[in-house]
């Protein structure tokens, strides 16, 4: 291997242990922060990726996780008050997740409280764009 390579590699490995660093830190960050609203971590991310109105499988694959587990949290944020069921428009054997008054409330708390000593919040917003700009690149 020559010296590119082994330099390659290095940078490599490197960017890989500083996204897996960022991602314990908000998944650290939104835990701590999310005490305070009596809500779980997955509950939080939940609800900060319900956006609007959208099936389990929506959700499941902006949180990165299997519609088994949104089942589950969204079936505890409807027991809140925080999300509802809706028929879906267009098809009849599909649910879509929707916030409640109350949950439209808590998400907008929730994002204030997320973005307070965010691990992300030293960037400007040039910075974050920037950075999301190289992930989205990386990932497709």
């Amino acid at each position: 291997m020559d010296s590119g390579e082994e330099r390659d590699l290095a940078a490599e490995r490197e960017i890989c242990g500083l996204v897996a660093e960022l991602a314990r830190r908000i998944d650290d960050h939104v835990r701590r922060r999310v005490v305070e609203l009596e809500l779980t971590g997955p509950q939080a991310v939940a609800l900060r990726e319900l956006t609007g109105p959208m099936t389990m499988r929506e959700l499941a694959l902006r949180m990165g996780c299997e519609p088994s587990n949104v089942t589950y949290i969204a079936d505890r944020l409807e027991k809140q008050g925080i999300i509802e069921r809706q028929a879906h428009p267009h098809d009849r054997r599909a649910k879509r997740l929707a916030l409640t008054a109350q949950g439209g409330a808590l998400r907008e708390q929730l994002i204030k409280i997320l973005s307070q000593g965010s691990p992300l919040a030293g960037l400007s917003y040039e910075e974050q764009k920037s950075l999301q700009d190289l992930l989205l690149k990386a990932v497709r």
